[in-house]
């Protein structure tokens, strides 16, 4: 019995991986086997960059805090630690948008804050 070489399986797992390929430059979006290391690879950064987006949202929201925090006489650090202090469990994303939203809210908790950190 003679050996299938271009059998159906081949050749949709080679076309799955090439339709990933699509819109690189050059022999990585059309020969399979530089595809292949291509695609690897771009599915590998992929991985790493979803957990670094969770880094550079915290860093940015805490920027923004700190800004407005700065602004009502106070410290970052001191800021924190007078909502820890007072009970308070905003996350930094919420403490965030409230400061960008509603100023007047945002103020109310830093004098949360810094009663707790004069206590």
């Amino acid at each position: 019995m003679s050996r299938a070489i271009d059998g159906t399986k081949r050749k949709n797992r080679r076309v799955k991986l090439l339709k990933l390929a699509k819109g690189f430059k050059g022999d990585r979006k059309s020969n399979y086997k530089a595809a292949k290391d291509a695609v690897v690879k771009a599915l590998d950064h992929s991985y790493v960059g979803r957990k670094l987006k969770k880094r550079d949202y915290r860093s940015l929201w805490i920027a923004r805090i700190n800004a407005a925090v700065r602004a009502e006489g106070m410290s970052y650090s001191r800021f924190i630690d007078g909502l820890v202090k007072a009970g308070v469990t905003l996350n930094r994303k919420a403490l965030s948008n409230m400061a960008i939203e509603d100023p007047v809210a945002f103020k109310a908790v830093v004098e949360v804050a810094k009663n707790a950190v004069k206590a």
